[in-house]
This record gives structure tokens, sequence and C-alpha cells, in this order.
């Protein structure tokens, strides 16, 4: 297959193109500035160049591809606060991926979110049949503006009603590996400026994870075969124990472990307090039936130890 990905020189995408080359397809990908088209050349990536917004590229790039996979968003502008623009952008981006395939059942994969947006009560397991229909936590969850991805995520499922084979792949908040730098190192950037590794109350509450390996190989798996509508969890760790993932922090920082209350977790962990007491457990059963997708690499608080997100 020749596959269309955006976002394939950010974290998960250059996880993503190795592992579609290997499975012996031919990976084009959206660059946006030299340094990332550099990247995709090393990883034996073909270029196309633009961004999000160049939405006649987008199609033009989708009808000549046997399938795409859809993982940038404007994550500087969402977590700056213009929520609107960020998610309005991913909807036009859809529509336009949308508008050329339709019709051809070719597959169109969308990364999406799972954390504390799913319309569920805290510490309920939420499963690839929960988030499916609009609610309040749409406008409610713990961090405003994210049900809007929620909607986005929606409305690429509902492609397949026009001839789409569409798919959403749920990655967690944790989605680690040697060279993250998403919510985990930035949670550790903030321990170690305060000096402290913080967890909200007990520190029971759970987060679900994923080896970012594991994540592409589900979207590989996607784009091969999964089924028009699927909704699919990239999860590893069904929940990890926050308090398990503050000792960690503290062993390796050489610092002391604190409880601390919602309301002072900010104060640990910056923009992340909103979510850093959240309880959202996750299980990617279906997920593992309907493709045989099976986690291979290390889990979260193995992957901590390590010591390369220390260094």
């Amino acid at each position: 297959m020749n596959v269309f990905v955006t976002g394939a020189s950010g974290w998960v995408g250059r996880g993503l193109v190795p592992e579609l080359t290997a499975a012996g397809h031919k990976v084009t990908g959206l660059a946006r500035s030299d340094a990332a088209a550099q990247s995709l050349r090393a990883m034996g990536a073909e270029v196309r160049p633009g961004s999000l917004d160049d939405l006649d590229a987008l199609r033009d790039a989708a009808a000549s591809s046997d399938g795409v996979v859809h993982l940038a968003f404007k994550h500087d502008m969402f977590f700056a606060g213009d929520f609107a623009a960020a998610t309005d952008a991913d909807r036009a981006a859809i529509d336009a991926f949308g508008e050329a395939l339709a019709g051809t059942d070719k597959p169109f994969v969308m990364a999406s979110g799972m954390l504390g947006v799913l319309g569920l009560p805290s510490g309920v397991v939420a499963t690839e049949r929960d988030g499916l229909t609009p609610d309040a936590s749409d406008h409610t969850g713990p961090i405003s503006g994210a049900g809007g991805r929620m909607a986005n995520a929606r409305h690429a499922l509902a492609l397949a009603g026009q001839g789409v084979r569409s798919s959403i792949v749920r990655l967690p908040p944790a989605t680690h590996g040697k060279g993250d730098n998403g919510f985990t190192t930035t949670a550790i950037g903030f321990a170690r400026q305060k000096g402290a590794a913080a967890y909200v109350g007990d520190g029971s509450n759970r987060w679900p994870a994923v080896h970012r390996d594991d994540a592409a190989r589900l979207f590989r798996l996607a784009v091969e075969s999964a089924p028009a509508g699927s909704v699919l969890h990239a999860v590893g760790d069904n929940g990890v124990p926050m308090r398990a993932v503050a000792e960690a922090f503290a062993a390796r920082l050489h610092i002391p472990v604190v409880s601390v209350t919602a309301e002072e977790a900010g104060d640990y962990v910056g923009w992340l307090g909103a979510l850093w007491g959240v309880d959202g457990p996750a299980s990617a059963h279906v997920t593992r039936e309907l493709l045989g997708w099976r986690p291979t690499r290390p889990g979260l608080i193995v992957d901590l130890e390590q010591g390369h997100y220390f260094a």
C-alpha cells in the first residue's frame, strides 16, 4: 500500500513510518518544515510539503494514496488555549480526507485520545464502546476543549457511511518510550523544577499507558485490516497507579515524593494538574480480539526504570 501519513515526523509517526515500511508499505509523509522533511527521508519515506491548512494538498495526497493515517494535530495551539481553532482546523482536514476517499473503501485511520473525556464515572474501565455519542463530558472534561477532539473522532468514524474504511485509534496520555516529548516527559520536567514528585490523594488513581512502538503496530494493523467504523484502544497498561509513577520519578531524580490535593496539583505538574488526579483506566480487549494486536514492549514503570527519561 501507498500510505499517506500526517504527523509522520512526530512522536507516534517516528514509530509508524518504520513499522509501515518494514511491512512492505510505501509511506508519504506530510512535512511542514525542512527539518521534518529531512527526518522523513532518513526514515525512507517520501515527502509531501505542506501543513494541515493546505486542504487542497491534503485532498490530492489522499486521492493518490491507498489509505491515510491522520496523526497530526495543532497541539501547540490547543494547549495555548485556542481550543476552537485547533479543533476547527482538524475538522477541516478530516473533511478534506473524507471528500477524497469517499466511495473508495480505502482506509482512513485517525489518532484520538481517551483519558477522562469519555463521559464515564471516575474509576470505570473505559472500553472501545464508550464515548461514541455526544454527552455533557464533551464540554466538562478535565481538559477544556478536549470534547472537540472527541467530536472530531466521531465525525471521522461517520465517514464509514460514505464508503470510507474509517477507524480511530485512542492513545493514552502516557504513550511512552525513548525519545518521548509528551505528557510523561513534561511531568518529569515539572517534578525536576519543583524538587518533588507529586501524586493526588493516596495516588491510587490510574492512567492507561502504551509503548509508542506497540501503538505504531496497532496503527499499521488498522490501515491493513480494521473494519469500517472501528474504535481501537492502544492500551498496554490498563491502569498504572499515579503514586507508582511519582515514586519512579522520585527514585531517579533523587527527590521526595509527596501527596497533594487536587487543587494543589497544578503547583507540582503545571498545566497537567487538571489530569493528574483523574482515575481513567481503559482496556483494549475488543481491539485485541478484532485485530490480534498484542503489546510486547515494556510497560510504563519498567520503561521509567530504564533511565532514559532522566538522562
